[in-house]
């Protein structure tokens, strides 16, 4: 069973209301994004609010809205934002995508979204709404990216690598190119498993690289990956032992 709360670095996610605990994919968009020069920055989907914390982590001055469909998600999610040093900063709205509306236009828009297509359900209704995209479809995401990003700004999702092509069909459909793409194999001997994916309504020549997750055997990370998540988890460093 799961623990009913995870510790970071500078933060704690409390999880007993989520359906969806703090996991691998959050963490990885969360500190892969690039936050700089975001005034304002949303999370789709935000669960727990770990994406949103760790924004607010990373940018100091952002503000952070973000929108979850599940009442108790929700809850959770306000729980953990007025337990942070960045209260102030983060916004919990209670909100489908499709219903959401907003003032203003994002700088960033962040999202761990639900990625299951047509396959066996959960008999948790809460585990369905986050994980399957009934409630929430490539397209409906899409078209709620376009309409709330910011001409400059950019999108960032995380997604299983067989994922990828239909979703940045559907994304050029929407004006939006791929521009930077992480991909994320489990061990040295494995394919790809997720893909971290930028967009924006700019072309751009594509940046792509590839990370292994634990290169040297079960929980032995490699050192790109502590690299990448050291300003978060407890026990890894953001720079090399020799830095």
């Amino acid at each position: 069973m799961a623990n009913n709360y995870f510790k970071f670095k500078q933060f704690i996610v409390q999880q007993d209301l989520a359906a969806m605990k703090v996991g691998t994919d959050g963490v990885l968009i969360g500190a892969w994004a690039s936050a700089d020069k975001a005034c304002n920055i949303l999370d789709i989907g935000t669960g727990t609010g770990l994406i949103a914390l760790m924004m607010a982590q990373k940018n100091a001055e952002a503000k952070i809205d973000a929108i979850e469909i599940d009442e108790k998600a929700c809850e959770q999610a306000k729980i953990n934002f007025i337990g942070s040093p960045w209260s102030q900063r983060l916004n919990i709205i209670e909100s489908s995508l499709q219903a959401f509306k907003s003032n203003y236009k994002y700088d960033l828009i962040i999202s761990n979204p639900p990625y299951f297509n047509n396959s066996l359900k959960n008999d948790c209704k809460q585990r369905q709404t986050a994980r399957h995209t009934d409630s929430l479809t490539f397209s409906d995401l899409l078209e709620g990216v376009h309409r709330l990003l910011n001409k400059e700004g950019r999108f960032c999702v995380v997604l299983p690598t067989d994922e990828k092509e239909n979703f940045v069909e559907i994304a050029q459909a929407h004006n939006l190119f791929l521009n930077k793409l992480l991909d994320m194999y489990p061990t040295p001997t494995k394919p790809s498993k997720r893909v971290l994916m930028e967009f924006s309504f700019q072309q751009k020549e594509l940046e792509e690289e590839g990370m292994i997750l634990e290169e040297f055997g079960r929980h032995l990370y490699s050192d790109k990956f502590k690299q990448l998540t050291g300003d978060f988890y407890l026990g890894f460093k953001s720079k090399p032992e020799d830095a």
